[in-house]
């Protein structure tokens, strides 16, 4: 049985920060083994290594970056534009966006990255590093939670001469606050997949800033994928 999940809950739960902190990443792996599933394809998540050494059958790991970079390239195009990468742990998936959207637009993209400390829930912004001064930054994760983190690297964009800030993530969650915070205009666009359906955003500015792009083509061509190697 093959389990294909665009979104896979605890995922970001991959390794122990404190004493007896529960792994929730290999539980969930074990219940999907457990029930006889043989193969797993989930998309984008936070840390793949720790994914795939979760799992004790073959995994599929699918990235949304492709249908991201192709949107800004058709939106932003004869933009001078910076790719910032939220926090030191998401540089290698901004990166990869960076050289995605430099090849579709066939211009160079700067890159730059934000520090980030969370301790007892609660997270701290740490300036951004790169060349932000009149031109469009693109914060590029791989989900979007509260909506802290990204309110907070907006910030700081803008605070640096940023023209205006868009967001990228493949997972939009919205939790508790996220939109008021998200909505208040530091954004000018935020585009998610449909891997969680956006049933948490309301009616109002954040919605009218929101896109979601379909996922079901890469979806579709990671089951196509499957099928013909088991073959």
């Amino acid at each position: 049985m093959s389990v294909i999940a665009p979104y896979l809950c605890y995922a970001r739960k991959d390794r122990r920060s404190q004493t007896r902190d529960p792994v929730t990443t290999r539980y969930v792996a074990q219940l999907f083994e457990a029930v006889g599933a043989s193969r797993f394809a989930t998309l984008d998540v936070h840390n793949q290594a720790a994914y795939q050494n979760a799992f004790r059958i073959p995994t599929e790991h699918l990235e949304a970056n492709g249908l991201l970079a192709q949107w800004f390239a058709s939106h932003l195009r004869d933009r001078a534009l910076v790719v910032v990468s939220p926090d030191a742990g998401g540089v290698r998936r901004a990166e990869d966006f960076r050289a995605r959207l430099a090849k579709l637009l066939d211009s160079p993209v700067e890159a730059a990255f934000a520090g980030k400390l969370r301790a007892g829930g609660i997270v701290t912004g740490k300036p951004v590093v790169g060349d932000l001064a009149g031109r469009c930054a693109i914060i590029v994760d791989d989900l979007i939670g509260s909506g802290t983190t990204l309110s907070l690297v907006a910030g700081h964009c803008l605070a640096l001469g940023a023209t205006e800030v868009h967001a990228a993530a493949t997972h939009g969650l919205f939790l508790a606050d996220a939109c008021e915070k998200l909505g208040n205009g530091t954004l000018a666009s935020v585009v998610v997949t449909d891997s969680v359906a956006p049933w948490r955003v309301p009616r109002g500015a954040f919605l009218e800033r929101l896109t979601v792009l379909d996922s079901a083509p890469l979806v579709a061509q990671a089951i196509a994928h499957m099928h013909e190697s088991a073959v």
